[in-house]
């Protein structure tokens, strides 16, 4: 009754429902004034054949005719009852049949499935939600951003035009708004004016007029776009987005800073403040077949290890972790630090310079990035791609198929050190990535991801590191939110920060044992404006503080579990 009573007000809410009540209404008492009309003239003609029935059985034998189900236990004789009975099934055959269920639908139904759907898919956000994320377009990269939200507990409302889209998105467990992209009042009803930020993946165009209708309604609110083309980047800008990325361009970067091999320079692949993080094949070292204890690494240049990737797969170090000349080791520490350990580790007979080109396979937007990227740090390239590139792309591009070995070895695949896979078709990816894999065994392989769930198959059809589009523009928004708290150093392993707060104040590093019950290693705290980069772990931690800390998703999921009210808070 009380699900009921709900319903029925909702109906009755609002001018144009209350009039479908009333024809509803209107209709079903002509429908019972017919009945009460052939239930009377069924007594009448029952009467001049001699037959005698109750008022009952005028009303059952109407509403067995009128429904057609005619039982058959009640009829007339004569022939002016049979008529009168033709009529009344072909009344019931409209009334019952036709208008009863249109009628139903069109002033009773429809109106409650319609309130069913806006209270899933409103038009005003809900009261009580501020310091929330706009997200104009659902897509791959809008999915993971929303995951990585929910994990640090930042509200997220997904903006849609479309009912159907905005009920779909509803049903998958998120938050929605439908509304015109383009109208300000779409915005103010989102309480545009207390989000902590307006996410734009929209395409240039859209991008464009989203952006200006924001700054209609709020002239104050963080705004982040993607920017398709070079060329649009200004023109976003002046429409008035706070911040224009291209995070194809960002992806390029990343990718290009993974190659390995070249020279034992140590590969900075983040920095937070004064603390570097650095990527370096332990091939290249004198390391190799040592274990961390054996090392020394820590005492004597002041590094820490706070990672191991081998073959794709990173993994927590532990004193007893070995170093084969395939691993790759994940390095945090100053720049004084990262220089004594490249003086004292280097291997004598290293090459200093490359012996062949970095192979990047797909000459699109992501490929040109990795090559400008590879350009700027002076380091040869051969880009691979199927169709000619506009303005030729001179003697570093081989134009033909990526899958043909003789288009491969023209490219150097037999000499280079690394080969960069850039082709936003996942399947493609790994087709490759196995074909490179079987004629270069030694050769390291990165490998761009379009889905998430692309990753660990790249990594096994051979790619040593997979990055995702998805990932980068998390990344770099999540960061945006949380200046300088968050870096994502792969695919799978990030730096984040977290207040010391009551339940870690005056307790050591060694006994909270964060690395072997969450799975996170602390490699500096932020004390006193300064960077203590890998602290004492007998040393006392004190209120205020940050940790900052380093751990792949699950573990960083870990951390925030045990200590919620450390972790990062949503912006305000």
């Amino acid at each position: 009754m009380k699900f009921m009573s709900a319903q029925l007000a909702t109906l009755m809410h609002g001018g144009g429902r209350r009039s479908n009540i009333r024809l509803l209404v209107r209709f079903l008492v002509l429908l019972t004034a017919v009945i009460t009309l052939y239930s009377l003239l069924f007594h009448v003609l029952m009467m001049h054949e001699g037959q005698q029935h109750s008022w009952v059985t005028g009303f059952y034998w109407t509403l067995t005719v009128m429904s057609t189900l005619g039982f058959g236990d009640i009829t007339f004789s004569g022939d002016a009852g049979r008529v009168f009975s033709i009529i009344v099934l072909l009344s019931g055959v409209i009334f019952l049949m036709v208008m009863l269920p249109f009628t139903f639908i069109r002033f009773f139904y429809a109106p409650w499935l319609e309130a069913q759907n806006r209270a899933r898919a409103p038009r005003v956000l809900p009261q009580g939600i501020r310091g929330h994320v706009v997200v104009t377009r659902f897509n791959n990269e809008a999915a993971n951003l929303i995951e990585r939200l929910v994990q640090l507990g930042i509200p997220s409302v997904v903006l849609v035009p479309e009912l159907g889209e905005a009920l779909d998105l509803f049903d998958r467990g998120y938050r929605v708004m439908i509304g015109d992209l383009n109208h300000p009042d779409t915005y103010r009803n989102l309480r545009v004016h207390e989000a902590a930020l307006v996410v734009v993946l929209n395409d240039d165009f859209a991008a464009t007029n989203i952006i200006h209708t924001v700054r209609e309604t709020c002239d104050h609110v963080p705004t982040v776009v993607n920017a398709d083309h070079d060329d649009s980047v200004d023109i976003l800008q002046l429409a008035g987005s706070s911040h224009v990325f291209q995070f194809h361009r960002i992806l390029g970067q990343a990718l290009a800073r993974r190659v390995l091999g070249v020279d034992l320079r140590a590969n900075v692949i983040g920095r937070m403040d004064e603390l570097l993080i650095a990527e370096v094949p332990a091939m290249a070292t004198v390391l190799p077949g040592q274990t961390l204890i054996q090392s020394r690494l820590r005492e004597r240049s002041g590094v820490n290890v706070v990672g191991v990737w081998e073959q794709g797969v990173f993994r927590l170090p532990t004193p007893q972790t070995t170093i084969e000349p395939t691993s790759v080791l994940v390095l945090a520490g100053s720049a004084a630090q990262l220089d004594r350990f490249e003086e004292l580790e280097r291997a004598p007979d290293h090459p200093q310079r490359q012996r062949g080109p970095v192979l990047i396979l797909g000459g699109g937007r992501v490929g040109r990035a990795v090559a400008d990227s590879l350009e700027q740090r002076g380091i040869d390239y051969r880009i691979v791609e199927k169709r000619a590139m506009p303005g030729g792309g001179g003697a570093k591009v081989i134009v033909g198929s990526a899958a043909d070995r003789a288009t491969l070895v023209e490219a150097g695949i037999e000499r280079t050190p690394s080969i960069i896979i850039t082709t936003h078709e996942d399947d493609l990816n790994v087709y490759l990535a196995i074909y490179c894999r079987r004629l270069r065994p030694d050769a390291q392989i990165i490998s761009r991801a379009t889905l998430n769930r692309n990753v660990k198959t790249l990594h096994r059809a051979g790619a040593n590191l997979v990055m995702s589009y998805s990932s980068i523009t998390t990344a770099t928004i999540v960061n945006l939110l949380r200046p300088g708290s968050l870096i994502m150093l792969s695919e799978s392993l990030s730096v984040f920060t977290a207040t010391v707060d009551q339940r870690l104040h005056g307790r050591t590093l060694a006994d909270l044992r964060l690395r072997p019950e969450t799975g996170c290693s602390v490699i500096a705290i932020k004390r006193d404006g300064a960077m203590v980069v890998n602290p004492d772990p007998a040393a006392g931690l004190q209120r205020g503080e940050e940790l900052v800390l380093v751990g792949d998703a699950e573990a960083m999921g870990r951390f925030l579990a045990r200590y919620p009210s450390a972790g990062p808070k949503a912006p305000r």
